[in-house]
């Protein structure tokens, strides 16, 4: 293949994180380079939990020295180092937008992620270079998505309903927020250059790398924010990493991937870890359809499908459908850590504990 890729650290490997080292001939781009400590029901003990951390960590900071470009899709710390700055330096970072389409929690780590950018490669403030506030109209959000915002979900409709427009005054009361914080431009200084990139396309000699808009982290109107989806293209050849689609839970998103048909496609699972606190039977459902539907539909030769999943150890139980489909068809999905040969860490404590 003319497009490479290597997972570089994944849940399945002891540390939440979704960093992947993908290239081609033309540029090597390192997407979400974020490690994060398992959460405390994760079958391992705090040491080991810790030791995986800081070995995804590492990962993380050798892959960067191969990197041409650092792709951010949002600002939780799985996704994205907010203090160690020597992983942007010599980069193209292209960043989620902090300024819109963004929550109240993702705007604060912005402000201060790009603080410490302008202090350590500009060496000032960020404070002296922001932007006075622009306001503009934003459209509903589920315009954007019409086969989730008119499916027919039988008796929960009525809840259903109930949700969609609780998460649409939440909705506005961001865009409130939007228009009236400072904007945070895009930067350039010697040694970094910052682009906020959705809805945008660039080229690296024959390759392209296509972004999409910003999308819900997961269910509608989601309190977690949003993300964008990375495209990489390459002589015909396409890799999608979705980052935090959860699923994807939405409909429309897995009509995009389907319409992409990608080679490869590296997607995040839904979170049945928090099964009925973040992640109702209804949404899971919903992420095993979509999921089914991509295996069925598209010609993708392989899936690593990770991230959120393997953070409980029935998660194959907890989605049979995808990976029974996935033999049926002949589609090869797999974890990122049998991709690299490896045991899921979240087995192998299972296992050790008689648990699984």
């Amino acid at each position: 293949m003319g497009i490479s890729f290597r997972p570089v650290w994944f849940d399945s490997l002891g540390a939440k994180s979704s960093c992947t080292l993908i290239s081609t001939p033309d540029v090597t781009v390192l997407i979400d380079p974020g490690v994060a400590i398992m959460q405390p029901s994760f079958p391992a003990s705090d040491v080991e939990k810790l030791r995986w951390k800081d070995l995804g960590r590492r990962a993380i900071e050798m892959a960067s020295t191969e990197a041409d470009v650092v792709v951010i899709s949002h600002y939780h710390y799985d996704h994205y180092s907010p203090t160690n700055m020597d992983l942007y330096k010599g980069k193209i970072v292209l960043a989620k937008n902090p300024n819109e389409y963004i929550n109240e929690s993702q705007r604060k780590r912005a402000e201060e992620f790009y603080s410490r950018i302008c202090e350590h490669f500009g060496e000032v403030k960020l404070e002296s270079i922001l932007k006075a506030p622009k306001v503009r109209d934003y459209p509903n959000p589920l315009e954007e998505i019409p086969i989730a915002r008119d499916k027919d979900f039988g008796d929960y409709n009525k809840r259903r309903k109930e949700l969609l427009e609780k998460g649409l005054k939440l909705f506005k009361k961001r865009v409130e927020m939007w228009n009236s914080l400072p904007k945070i431009p895009e930067l350039e200084f010697d040694a970094i250059k910052v682009i906020y990139p959705e809805g945008r396309e660039f080229s690296f000699g024959r390759t392209k790398l296509r972004f999409t808009r910003p999308l819900f982290h997961g269910i509608e109107f989601s309190t977690l924010g949003w993300v964008f989806s990375t495209v990489i293209e390459y002589e015909g050849e396409k890799l999608i990493h979705s980052s935090d689609l959860n699923g994807p839970i939405i409909e429309d998103y897995a009509e995009w991937v389907i319409r992409e048909d990608p080679d490869v496609l590296i997607l995040d699972g839904p979170m049945t870890y928090m099964f009925g606190y973040l992640l109702s039977r209804t949404n899971l459902n919903r992420a095993i359809k979509n999921v089914v539907r991509i295996i069925e539909e598209s010609d993708v030769k392989l899936i690593i499908y990770d991230h959120h999943l393997l953070r409980e150890a029935k998660f194959r139980k907890n989605t049979k459908e995808i990976w029974d489909t996935a033999r049926r068809c002949g589609k090869r999905v797999v974890t990122a850590a049998e991709f690299l040969g490896k045991t899921p860490k979240v087995l192998e404590c299972s296992i050790k504990k008689g648990e699984r």
